[in-house]
């Protein structure tokens, strides 16, 4: 068992520093305010190949894995959580592709990803469909050599800014997850239209969007792995892939969350003396460093684990431990931290206001903390997760 991270990650993971605090830190507060997506980051993320690394080399990447990824994403979620997702929308877009895609579809969205050529959006979610994706009610019906889409998605991530999407659709009668696909549709697809994009409370530097596909016709050959069905099983592999890394996105704002705190304790004052030499402050910050630390290394496992092809139902429960605790200790450490600057830190002339909004998303997407407890707990009960 090796707790060392090796030349590449440590080499990736400094690159992801650097871009964090020369490029990000500076433009963080201007991100959420003008919610406007910050392409000269996602050109410095392209620049420096981070947009590849979960691309196999064959296909463009530098197949580095998934650990690399919530390496990264660690790294600039200290500043900015925005700039977190849009390094994981590198991974989320292009997985059922990279799991289940044929070879010319692997080597058209690998290489458009890690060359940073292509954006794309994960399309699962519905108006009627949230948790419960087994249901979703978008349709794909064959028409000779093509498939017609018909239907709307919600909460995309990065929707506004795609080149393509993955959607996920039913194409036959059969209820639940047997009869959904997955297609790759070209935003510029006639027929596909981003009809509004949300108000959110936080992560504003990337735009959620709804989507309508109404007639909106693609080819057969778009059809990931060019097998009917398969979509679900595509959806639920990415999803459970990806979830340490929306792990990675809370440890790296919960670490920036408290090393502000924690340098603002060291200069005010109060009692004549600074605060952070007052136990109740101590403590806090104590309690904040355990929670990270326990989190970083659910994280790091997690994606370990993927990497090692370990994230199927059998090893689901694992990461979505990891997703579970990392995002609720990114929401429990920024709200302690915004509490140890009192009143300065319930103001926008910090960041930590952002940081406590920005957290508040992550419980939510990719799985609520409520369906990783259904994971969990399934998990226990079918001795998937036994403690001899």
């Amino acid at each position: 068992m090796d707790f060392q991270l090796s030349e590449e990650h440590r080499l990736i993971q400094e690159t992801a520093r650097r871009i964090a605090k020369e490029k990000i830190a500076p433009r963080a507060a201007e991100m959420d305010e003008t919610g406007e997506y910050p392409h000269d980051i996602f050109a410095a993320f392209k620049e420096t190949g981070l947009t590849g690394l979960t691309i196999p080399q064959q296909y463009g990447g530098s197949g580095a894995g998934m650990l690399a990824l919530a390496l990264a994403v660690e790294e600039v979620a200290k500043y900015c959580c925005a700039s977190g997702l849009m390094l994981l929308l590198s991974a989320l877009p292009s997985q059922p592709v990279m799991l289940g895609g044929d070879e010319r579809q692997k080597k058209l969205i690998g290489e458009g990803i890690a060359s940073g050529n292509m954006k794309g959006a994960f399309c699962l979610t519905e108006p009627n469909v949230g948790s419960d994706a087994g249901n979703l009610e978008t349709r794909a019906v064959r028409d000779g050599d093509d498939y017609i889409l018909n239907g709307e998605k919600m909460y995309i991530s990065g929707g506004t800014v795609a080149d393509y999407a993955i959607a996920f659709a039913r194409t036959n009668g059969t209820p639940g997850p047997k009869g959904i696909s997955a297609f790759i549709v070209p935003t510029n697809t006639p027929g596909f239209k981003v009809v509004g994009q949300d108000r959110k409370m936080g992560v504003r530097g990337v735009p959620t969007a709804d989507i309508v596909m109404q007639d909106c016709r693609v080819p057969r050959e778009n059809l990931v792995g060019g097998v009917e069905g398969e979509g679900f099983n595509h959806a639920m592999l990415t999803l459970n892939s990806c979830r340490p890394v929306v792990g990675a996105r809370g440890v790296g704002l919960a670490e920036g969350a408290m090393t502000y705190a924690l340098e603002f304790a060291r200069n005010r004052m109060a009692f004549g003396k600074p605060i952070a030499e007052l136990q109740a402050i101590q403590f806090m910050f104590a309690d904040m460093a355990i929670q990270i630390e326990a989190a970083r290394m659910l994280v790091y496992q997690g994606a370990w684990r993927v990497d090692q092809g370990l994230f199927g139902r059998e090893h689901a429960v694992y990461l979505s431990i990891a997703k579970a605790h990392a995002t609720e200790t990114a929401v429990k450490v920024s709200s302690d931290a915004l509490q140890i600057l009192g009143a300065q830190g319930y103001m926008m002339d910090h960041p930590l206001e952002r940081h406590y909004r920005d957290a508040r998303q992550l419980m939510i997407v990719e799985g609520t903390s409520q369906i990783q407890r259904v994971v969990i707990s399934r998990a226990l009960l079918d001795r998937q997760l036994v403690y001899p």
